[in-house]
């Protein structure tokens, strides 16, 4: 068994003791008789002779004394653990350095076979996940998916007991599925409920998590500190709030309420039943008309008013409007064109990046904190903090949409500060886009017509059932699924010699809830982006056919829902390297929004844009299997620059000249410009996937 493969064996079945077979029995960690905990060591014999004797694998644990780690105790091993609470994202990040410091992969699998039963179980799956993704030796493992190991973040609880019941009473051969419903929040009379199947669903949960397990907030300054990391925070969560203003388009609501004042009620309730395995205790309810209070929790480290989260706010608003921000030295720092949404954004977030946190304080983070703990703000009732507190449930919650859509207005507030983009920037000359159409990828399917259904799929989730049952105990769920499609252009290249552009592929409604047509001011604030690739033109007539399960903004269905492979389950080495990437990306079922029973109505737009202003002189092979690029507009590239040197967004994320009213005003003086009009008709079946 490769080294690779014994660090897998420390993530799985997280609260089950780290000499308890893995591998449905078959692997089992020989760790030193001074790494068990003072429950075991009593018995130490007797456990190494009843759990090692019928294994098929045995893994000796090397002896690296015994590392202080008094420092991440102070969190109970089965209390709840937030990235969004200072004290624990500290905490971590020592953790992790503790991890990454470690000279080698045994080393390292000593060091955490030490600490895993000692600390908080989330704290540990985080931390060494966070030093796996970016050492050097172990970057290529294929992490296990988070719903593999904590699935009560994802799924409804009551499924839990008839997964142990079918597991332990059912051979393996004879076992069924469990269905897990699709709707157990709220009943039909709650308007938000016709949400749920996006803001519940597994792999958008998911998406949320794995990107902040690559962008950590906090950490050792080698991990954080990637490139343009606060201008992604911006980009992605704020494509995340487009695709929910969206959906909330075609089931006839209204665009989502900017949570731009602190003090108001919130009038939607939200009651997530779901309960953490980890201590039986529940993620607790948001009745209507809650406000965010003052937090004063000493048990977490937590104090901070609403009136400091407006002086924050206040102070961010007089440094967009100012064109600059003070540095902790006291020096200006412009937010120019090219770095002042990723300085903003970082002031924002806050990470571990922002430039002067004494001055800017923690918005974002305050934020979620509040909505968090708004149940029980003062420690009163000894509650844990509820859905918003944590990166793996907060997008079940509507007021996250409240809140994000707040910090992407704050945001755009500055980009809209610049000029609009010059002819120069958005031109390019001998190239016009002469056809346009998007098709399914079946026989004499009509033109520009697009379908969405909903979809019954399966996953395994024995592993998340800790002393749960050996082999496998599927769950089935339903999800919304898209028809594969691909786009078709042609394009022209009058030019005598090849010329190289980036194809971008975005859609966006043509109108409101109310059917009302966007003006273009407001339609750039729908746009979604779909895809993004390079294309090389030669002279005259360029057919070009991109299929959807190529976008750069996703991630394909069995990635997000992977599991757990090493070179013994795949031994043939290309399969296994095809097998590791990063699983960051959104989840290429919700690629397209749900569409209406009638046809939905989108402009379907594609801009070929000059290569030459955007290349950052990185020569990266984008065929490898291996390249962990899946959605790259989303997730950027391991290791890698941003492989796009213009904005994210562009050309949208700039306001245009006061003639430009419609998407076709904006389009007409460009021919490397296109549009056309496409439907997204939605059909309210559900068809099992094969």
């Amino acid at each position: 068994m490769s080294s690779n493969a014994d660090v897998l064996a420390l993530l799985q079945r997280p609260l089950e003791p780290t000499f308890y077979p893995k591998d449905n029995g078959k692997v089992v960690l020989e760790i030193p008789d001074e790494y068990l905990t003072d429950r075991y060591r009593p018995i130490g014999d007797e456990l190494q002779k009843r759990f090692t004797d019928n294994v098929d694998i045995r893994i000796p644990v090397r002896n690296v004394g015994t590392p202080d780690i008094s420092f991440a105790q102070v969190i109970d091993r089965r209390a709840s653990f937030s990235l969004f609470i200072e004290k624990h994202r500290e905490i971590a990040s020592k953790l992790i350095e503790l991890f990454i410091q470690q000279p080698d992969i045994p080393s390292l699998i000593g060091v955490a076979s030490y600490c895993r039963d000692r600390l908080n179980v989330f704290l540990f799956q985080y931390a060494l996940a966070v030093a796996v993704q970016h050492r050097q030796d172990t970057n290529s493992v294929n992490l296990p998916s988070i719903l593999e190991l904590f699935p009560d973040q994802f799924v409804d609880p009551a499924v839990f007991p008839k997964l142990r019941e079918e597991g332990k009473v059912v051979s393996q051969a004879n076992r069924m599925v469990i269905e897990l419903p699709q709707n157990f929040t709220a009943s039909d009379r709650e308007d938000e409920q016709r949400l749920a199947y996006f803001r519940e669903d597994i792999g958008v949960n998911m998406h949320h998590w794995h990107w902040h397990l690559v962008y950590p907030t906090s950490g050792p300054r080698e991990i954080i500190d990637k490139d343009r990391r606060g201008e992604l925070f911006f980009y992605m969560h704020q494509q995340i709030i487009h695709r929910y203003n969206v959906e909330r388009f075609c089931n006839r609501l209204g665009k989502v309420r900017s949570m731009h004042n602190f003090r108001e009620p919130i009038p939607e309730a939200y009651f997530p039943k779901m309960i953490r395995t980890s201590n039986s205790r529940p993620y607790a309810s948001r009745p209507r008309n809650f406000t965010i209070k003052d937090i004063d929790r000493d048990v977490e480290g937590l104090k901070f008013t609403i009136n400091e989260m407006e002086q924050w706010r206040d102070r961010i608003y007089t440094a967009i409007d100012a064109g600059f921000v003070v540095d902790a030295t006291g020096k200006n720092i412009p937010l120019d064109e090219k770095k002042g949404i990723d300085i903003l954004s970082n002031i924002i977030e806050a990470s571990d990046l922002s430039i002067n946190p004494k001055l800017y304080g923690n918005l974002h983070i305050s934020g979620h904190i509040a909505l968090a703990f708004c149940h029980d703000p003062d420690n009163r009732y000894l509650e844990e903090y509820g859905i918003m507190g944590d990166v793996a449930t907060a997008q079940r919650d509507p007021t996250f949409y409240k809140w994000h859509s707040f910090i992407d207005d704050v945001l755009v507030r500055h980009k809209d500060t610049f000029d609009p983009y010059t002819a120069k920037d958005l031109s390019l000359p001998g190239v016009s886009i002469s056809s346009l159409s998007v098709s399914l990828n079946r026989p004499k399917a009509p033109p520009n017509v697009l379908l969405t259904y909903w979809q019954r799929a399966q996953v395994d989730l024995a592993s998340g059932l800790d002393f749960g049952p050996d082999g496998s105990v599927f769950a089935s769920f339903t999800h919304l699924q898209h028809a594969p499609f691909a786009y078709n252009f042609e394009v022209i290249n009058s030019n005598s010699a090849p010329v190289r552009g980036t194809a971008r592929i975005f859609i966006a409604p043509k109108t409101d809830d109310r059917n009302t047509p966007l003006k273009y001011s407001e339609w750039r604030g729908y746009v979604l982006e779909m895809d993004k690739f390079v294309v090389m033109l030669n002279p005259g007539s360029n057919r070009i056919t991109r299929r959807s399960d190529q976008s750069s903004v996703t991630v394909a269905f069995d990635r997000t829902f992977r599991q757990i492979k090493t070179d013994k389950d795949l031994p043939d080495k290309t399969e296994l390297e095809k097998f590791r990437f990063c699983g960051c990306g959104w989840p290429d079922h919700m690629l397209l929004p749900k569409g209406t029973p009638e046809g939905m109505r989108f402009d379907l737009f594609v801009m070929i844009s000059n290569y030459a202003d955007e290349d950052i002189g990185q020569n990266i092979d984008m065929t490898s299997p291996a390249r962990c690029d899946d959605s790259h507009s989303f997730c950027g590239l391991r290791d890698q620059k941003y492989p796009d040197g213009r904005s994210m967004g562009f050309p949208f994320d700039r306001k245009s000249p006061s003639s430009v009213q419609t998407v076709q005003d904006y389009v007409a003086p460009y021919p490397n410009m296109r549009t056309t009009d496409m439907t997204i008709k939605f059909t309210n079946t559900v068809i099992a996937r094969t």
